[in-house]
């Protein structure tokens, strides 16, 4: 089920282990801007792409990447995406797909959860995002290259 975001909305994390987060707005399907406010390096999200345990991507997707036979088959194939879909429709679904389909299971990969939520995250990551905001326009750059 997917579902339809309002027009904007701006997300802010007042949580003080959050507040390296950065702010951003949502609009409609997308989030338009960079986190960083600058463009990511795609060879640098090309390699970020292969590590499978850091971005977690190939354990999921498949894609042009190296060793076909490691790369995950429950997710949708990521080639060609940088044709289907914007930067800012990229960056929306890597910071939280769950705003578009909350059934996903996609982790929210610029986020954490509120204090008491998270008891099932270890220790050393709670109050930390999976992936820094560079880390998530290196990926968006990398992937806008798949065409």
């Amino acid at each position: 089920m997917l579902l339809t975001l309002c027009a904007s909305a701006s997300i802010a994390f007042a949580d003080p282990q959050a507040a390296r987060l950065r702010s951003f707005s949502i609009e409609g399907d997308a989030i338009k801007a960079s986190l960083t406010g600058r463009p990511g390096d795609p060879a640098r999200g090309a390699q970020l792409m292969q590590q499978r345990q850091k971005s977690l991507c190939v354990l999921c997707h498949s894609g042009p990447f190296a060793d076909p036979h490691l790369q995950g088959t429950i997710a949708p194939s990521l080639a060609g995406v940088g044709v289907r879909l914007t930067a800012g429709q990229l960056r929306l679904r890597i910071v939280d797909m769950k705003r578009l389909n909350p059934q996903s299971i996609m982790p929210t990969y610029y986020g954490t959860l509120p204090n008491g939520r998270d008891a099932r995250v270890a220790a050393a990551w709670r109050g930390k995002p999976i992936l820094t905001a560079e880390e998530i326009e290196d990926l968006v750059a990398y992937l806008q290259t798949l065409r």
